[in-house]
């Protein structure tokens, strides 16, 4: 009788240790701000997630660096012999960087080579499942959820929703005379478009600020110049100029959300910039401020 007892105390000593421990780390948790970068795939969240560990963390260590060479010579060997298909490249999966490698391909066959920030920004490693990075600026702690953007990724994220501060969306404007990887048949701009639609308006976000990062704007005003939006949508008469088809596709994306109280902010990024991602990630910061300046009711 005296060995049931112990073993039931031991057990009920043991669940309630678990309890403890679940409740502990709620509680830790409930110190960061979470923050969800959601997208179609190759819009540059990755890239993002590199720049907070650039500006926020201590930037790459040696392992990290060396584990990024591998990949740059997976990305040369693909795409070095195609330099002359280029100015094509809308209609090959060419990767943005490509141009840069060309540019940088005798330095990286250098004896001894080491990546520098710029190179690991410029190389381009599919995400797969859900990767979590946490840092700290001006008192704040983050912890910043990056999922794989293709369509077979997305299944992965619902559990990523709740208590969610903020929503960062990437959209690459440069891409819309292309398609997509895992479907030729669909538009990618096209396809950023109604992933927006479905993200700004579910459920899971009524009460989620949403910062929309317009991506590769450094591309999209070289592109521009030859290759017209009205490629994308014949209703866009502005022509052949940055500024008019920058307004219309950021007017495009904001008429998505159906609900006028929600705080959606854009911005015009490039996500290789670490400077314009300083300001961009500023933009989050207000957010969450605003955030909790209305859950205390003074808005």
């Amino acid at each position: 009788m005296g060995k049931l007892l112990s073993k039931k105390k031991k057990k009920e000593s043991s669940n309630s240790n678990k309890i403890d421990e679940k409740m502990k780390k709620e509680e830790q948790e409930k110190q960061f701000a979470k923050l969800l970068l959601l997208g179609a795939g190759e819009s540059g969240k990755s890239t993002v997630v590199k720049q907070m560990k650039i500006i926020h963390k201590e930037g790459f260590n040696e392992n990290e660096r060396k584990e990024v060479v591998d990949q740059m010579f997976v990305n040369t060997h693909l795409y070095g012999g195609i330099q002359d298909a280029y100015s094509r490249r809308n209609e090959f999966q060419l990767f943005d960087a490509a141009e840069f490698y060309f540019t940088n391909i005798d330095r990286f066959v250098e004896e001894g080579f080491t990546p520098n920030d710029e190179d690991i920004l410029n190389t381009r490693v599919r995400t797969t499942g859900i990767i979590e990075t946490k840092f700290e600026y001006e008192g704040i702690k983050f912890s910043l959820f990056d999922v794989g953007g293709q369509r077979n990724e997305r299944k992965k994220w619902i559990h990523c929703f709740s208590g969610v501060t903020v929503v960062i969306f990437c959209a690459s404007l440069s891409e819309y005379d292309q398609s997509l990887f895992e479907d030729s048949t669909k538009n990618r701009m096209t396809e950023a478009l109604m992933l927006f639609e479905e993200i700004c308006n579910s459920r899971w976000f009524t009460d989620t600020s949403i910062c929309l990062f317009l991506n590769k704007a450094d591309l999209f005003r070289n592109k521009i110049k030859t290759v017209d939006l009205n490629v994308c949508f014949k209703d866009y008469e502005g022509g052949c100029d940055f500024d008019n088809a920058s307004e219309y596709l950021r007017e495009k994306f904001l008429s998505l959300n159906r609900n006028p109280d929600k705080d959606v902010t854009v911005h015009f990024t490039c996500a290789t910039d670490t400077e314009n991602m300083q300001h961009a990630f500023d933009s989050v910061k207000d957010a969450i401020l605003r955030r909790n300046v209305k859950d205390v009711g003074m808005i």
